[in-house]
């Protein structure tokens, strides 16, 4: 499919001015591909030159770039440099607005980054009081407010190391994280609201730390009116947090400022690694070149501090002198309209989302949807996993007018954070991710270890290092060489799909670990869900693959209906007709079955691994990011 796709977007007007444009000129570059070529053959002299474009704050400048002496996994950047992260994210004028909040019930609250710096400030003195120092971990568990922001800069400020957690995590999740990372103290809400219901934060609080020895701490926002019980443990934060100002600690630009943790397949979640410098000048550059950021302009992605776009959206926003928008509660909540109803009420620029929650929007009339002047969004970011045709070309008509590039991009929680990405001087084309990322050696592997040719399927792997990358998994280093450097010698491998089309734009197929291998023939499940979903009748849906004596493997979709839309086994013949007609008889499904939900993680992730665990009767592994346990139960049901 993809190499029939048109080009439906050029850039044009203020585009062609945009800082990566700006950047290309001066580092010698003929156009886009020519600098993605440029920044590829020489890793060291791209970094250098954008570090010192963005105007990155040492306090004692770096002797070299890259040492990579310790091998390509151990790789260390701008070597013996000393920086703070947060000082980086607080240097522009007092008086430029640094932050929107608005929360479910409609409640506004802004901040410059004054207002931001002198926060920061206090909550970082406030840790100081409370024992926290350099190099110990603080448990981040709060609703998306400005205090979890502040707090988020506050630890990186003192030099401790701050472990961000989904606001919506149980008990357990949020235990396991803390004891891995032997997390000193926490810092959580009395609670939030979602779709109107009061989510008691704190409570989940109290049952985590119980068990976790090392936490001596747990400090409290209060948001709510609430009744909340406390323990000995607990320090409310009106109690410490007076005018106390913290110097921002000078640490070495490899001194780690954040562990956030990925879940794996199997076994306990794995806790990558980011560091001061390297995270500051990867984020800050894709911020800047993958979404024109800069002052004036708003950020607002829809996401968690507990998924790698939250800190993505903070360090990227803040370091470029953009203004973060800061959303507590569910984006449909109360009404299908309401992240565009704030996008018009706050002249928001920049808008990322994911394409689970496009299809959720899909469910309802555009006129529902659709009904507020957004013409202040210049940029549109998605990311999470990759894009179907349908809900890709509804958001480029119908939320961008056809006007507005779609910044298709992709990486990982242990990339920070992307491998591929369009750019505003890019062309594009539906569903396309156009290419590398700038200073990304990125290539596509057949299993053989050498690269695929257009058109074939294979592993996307990097080739050279890059500074945003994991330094490691804490404490568990060979785990971390397992995972990523075992498959291909020297190169990291993603354990994601990728193509190019004979044009040369890349496409994402999924998880290599989701794909199925149909009569020797590889296949994607986004190929396949995009097929369903152009039925018209289906909403989203997850194709898994399942063992068959002749095949090797066959599809089985389980799908979510559009509303007024009722099962039958009429459509689903129809549903594998389709399928059949776009890819072939021999991807046709074995079976379709109707759910009313899908198992997703969090970040709104369709878990696939579940999915076909739950087909096959096999166990499931780690489940902490599941969101929504109850659609697990549907799928037993539907087999």
């Amino acid at each position: 499919m993809e190499e029939k796709l048109p080009i439906i977007w050029e850039p044009y007007g203020h585009y062609l001015k945009s800082r990566v444009a700006e950047f290309m000129s001066k580092f010698g570059a003929k156009d886009i591909w020519d600098l993605r070529k440029k920044s590829q053959e020489d890793i060291e002299r791209f970094w250098g030159e954008v570090e010192k474009f963005l105007g990155i704050r040492w306090r004692k400048k770096y002797t070299k770039i890259l040492d990579v002496s310790q091998g390509i996994e151990w790789a260390k950047w701008f070597v013996d440099g000393k920086i703070n992260l947060s000082e980086n994210c607080l240097k522009y004028d007092e008086n430029l607005l640094a932050v929107i909040w608005e929360n479910e019930e409609g409640k506004v609250r802004k901040l410059t980054f004054g207002e931001l710096r002198a926060l920061v400030s206090k909550i970082a003195s406030a840790l100081k009081k409370l024992g926290v120092e350099k190099g110990d971990r603080v448990g981040l568990f709060m609703p998306m407010t400005p205090e979890a922001l502040a707090s988020f800069l506050a630890i990186a400020h003192i030099g401790a190391i701050v472990v961000p957690m989904f606001s919506g995590y149980g008990p357990e999740a949020v235990k396991i994280r803390l004891q891995d990372a032997e997390a000193k103290l926490l810092i959580t809400a009395d609670g939030t609201k979602r779709r109107g219901k009061f989510i008691n934060m704190k409570e989940v609080a109290d049952e985590s730390v119980k068990d976790v020895q090392s936490c001596e701490k747990v400090l409290v926002f209060r948001y709510t009116d609430e009744k909340i019980p406390r323990t000995q443990r607990d320090v409310f934060a009106s109690d410490v947090i007076s005018d106390g100002y913290a110097e921002p600690e000078e640490v070495d630009s490899e001194h780690p400022f954040m562990i956030i943790y990925t879940s794996g397949t199997t076994g306990k979640p794995k806790g990558a690694v980011h560091v001061h410098g390297g995270f500051l000048v990867k984020i800050a550059e894709e911020g800047a070149f993958q979404m024109d950021l800069k002052p004036g302009d708003i950020m607002f992605w829809i996401t968690d501090i507990g998924w790698i776009m939250g800190p993505w959206e903070f360090v990227s926003a803040l370091a470029n002198g953009a203004a973060v928008f800061l959303y507590d509660g569910a984006p449909d909540y109360p009404y299908p309209s309401r992240v565009f109803e704030m996008i018009e009420k706050h002249k928001i620029t920049s808008l990322g989302l994911s394409p689970t929650f496009v299809r959720a929007l899909m469910k309802f009339k555009d006129e529902e949807v659709l009904k507020h002047d957004t013409s202040s969004l210049k940029y549109i970011g998605s990311t999470g996993e990759p894009m179907n045709y349908a809900p890709y070309m509804w958001v480029f008509e119908k939320v961008g007018k056809g006007k507005i590039p779609i910044i298709n991009l992709s990486g990982g929680t242990e990339v920070a954070a992307c491998f591929l990405s369009p750019h505003p001087i890019d062309k594009i084309k539906p569903m396309s991710l156009v290419g590398p990322a700038l200073g990304m050696d990125i290539d596509i592997f057949g299993s053989d270890g050498k690269p695929v040719k257009r058109g074939e399927v294979g592993e996307l792997v990097c080739k050279k290092p890059w500074p945003g990358m994991t330094r490691g998994l804490w404490k568990d280093p060979q785990r971390y060489k397992d995972a990523y450097w075992s498959t291909f010698q020297g190169v990291w491998y993603h354990g994601d799909f990728a193509s190019q089309d004979e044009d040369g734009f890349w496409f994402l197929h999924g998880r290599s670990d989701d794909t199925l291998k149909v009569a020797g023939k590889r296949v994607g499940p986004a190929e396949i869900e995009t097929a369903v979903i152009e039925s018209g009748k289906v909403v989203e849906c997850a194709a898994i693959g399942v063992p068959d004596e002749v095949k090797g493997e066959v599809p089985v979709v389980f799908a979510v209906l559009k509303p007024g839309v009722e099962p039958s086994e009429k459509l689903k013949e129809e549903i594998k007709n389709i399928v059949a007609q776009k890819l072939g008889k021999a991807i046709a499904p074995k079976d379709v079955k109707f759910v009313s939900a899908l198992p997703k993680t969090r970040n709104a992730k369709i878990m696939r691994r579940l999915i076909r665990a739950k087909y096959l009767g096999k166990p499931l592994g780690d489940i902490s990011s599941l969101e929504n346990p109850s659609a697990l139960d549907e799928i037993e049901k539907a087999i």
